[in-house]
C-alpha cells in the first residue's frame, strides 16, 4: 500500500518543522518546503538521524513561480498529494498609525496569497483524485483582533474566511479543510512580539509585549501543534476550526463574552486597569 503523502509549507523552524517530523515518524511521505534549505539544515538533520521520509525542497510562498515549480516537481515524483499544510507565516506588529503600509504588504503576501497559490498549486489534482486534505495553520489572531497585532491578525482573519468559503467549495470532492488556531505557543514569533523597547505612543505594544513574555515564562512547544495537526490528518472529522493550546480556548471565550464596543473600550484603558484585568482573568503578570 502506497504511503499517504504531505506537502507542508514553512518547516525551516516551529510547527512546521515539527510538524514535518511528526507526519515522518508517522509514516507519511514528507514534502517539506521553506524559502532557503541551506539556511535551516535542522530538519535535515534530524530526518537523516531517524531515517525519516522527508524531502526539502525550496519553495517560497511570496512567488508565483516558486510554488508552480516547486508543486509541479513533487506532483511529478509522487502524484496527488494527500494533505497540504500552509504553515509558512510571518508576522510583522506595531499600530496602524506608525507602521509602514510595505509592512502590512509583506504579511498579506505571505499569510494569505501564499497559502492561495499552494492551495490553487494542489487542488486540481486533489479533486481529480477524489479525495484531500488541506490544513491552514492560522491563529486565535483570526478570530480576536487586538492592538498591535493588527497586520497580523488582519492577515489571519484573511485566511479564516477564504477557508470557510473553502471548505464550501471542496466538500462535495471529498476533500476535507481544517484550520488550526493556535495560542500563544513558544515560538521565535510570539519571542519577537515579547521583545520590548518599542518607543510607540501607544500603550498596546508594551502591554501585548508583556502580555507574550508572561506567558512564555510557562512554554508550550510547537509539538503541540504538530501533533493535533496530524492528528486532523488522520482523521476523518469534518470540524472546520481546532482552537490548540491551553489559552486558545479560554481566549477565544473571554473574547466571546464582550460585546465589540465593551472589546474595544477594555483595549482602550489606562495601563493599570489593563494589567490587573489580564493579571485577575488570566493569572498573568504582564507588567
Amino acid at each position: 500500500m502506497k504511503s499517504k503523502s504531505v506537502i507542508i509549507t514553512g518547516t525551516s523552524k516551529g510547527i512546521g518543522l515539527e510538524a514535518a517530523l511528526a507526519f515522518g515518524r508517522a509514516g507519511y511521505k514528507v514534502f517539506a518546503t521553506m524559502r532557503n534549505p541551506d539556511r535551516a539544515p535542522e530538519l535535515g538533520l534530524k530526518a537523516k538521524q531517524e531515517s525519516l521520509p522527508i524531502s526539502i525542497s525550496a519553495m517560497d510562498v511570496d512567488s508565483d513561480e516558486s510554488v508552480k515549480q516547486c508543486i509541479e516537481t513533487i506532483h511529478r515524483v509522487n502524484g496527488p498529494v494527500d494533505v497540504l499544510v500552509n504553515n509558512a507565516g510571518i508576522e510583522r506588529h506595531g499600530s496602524i498609525e506608525e507602521l509602514d503600509l510595505s509592512e502590512f504588504r509583506a504579511v498579506m503576501e505571505t499569510n494569505y496569497f501564499g497559502v492561495l497559490r499552494c492551495i490553487q498549486g494542489v487542488l486540481p489534482k486533489m479533486r481529480a483524485n477524489g479525495g484531500g486534505c488541506i490544513i491552514n495553520v492560522a491563529s486565535i489572531a483570526g478570530r480576536l483582533a487586538s492592538s498591535p497585532l493588527g497586520p497580523y491578525t488582519a492577515s489571519k482573519f484573511a485566511l479564516e474566511a477564504v477557508s470557510e468559503a473553502l471548505a464550501q467549495e471542496v466538500k462535495p470532492f471529498k476533500i476535507r479543510v481544517a484550520i488550526v488556531e493556535p495560542g500563544i505557543i513558544d515560538t521565535q514569533m510570539a519571542r519577537d512580539i515579547n521583545t520590548k523597547g518599542n518607543h510607540s505612543i501607544y500603550p498596546n505594544t508594551r502591554r501585548i509585549a508583556g502580555l507574550f513574555g508572561a506567558s512564555l515564562k510557562t512554554p508550550v512547544k510547537p509539538t503541540l501543534v504538530a501533533e493535533k495537526i496530524l492528528e486532523i490528518a488522520d482523521g476523518e472529522s469534518w470540524q472546520l476550526r481546532y482552537p490548540v493550546g491551553p489559552d486558545a480556548a479560554p481566549f477565544l471565550g473571554w473574547r466571546a463574552s464582550m460585546t465589540d464596543e465593551a472589546w474595544i473600550d477594555w483595549n482602550a484603558v489606562d495601563d493599570d486597569t489593563w494589567y490587573d484585568s489580564v493579571k485577575r482573568d488570566f493569572g498573568l503578570d504582564a507588567r
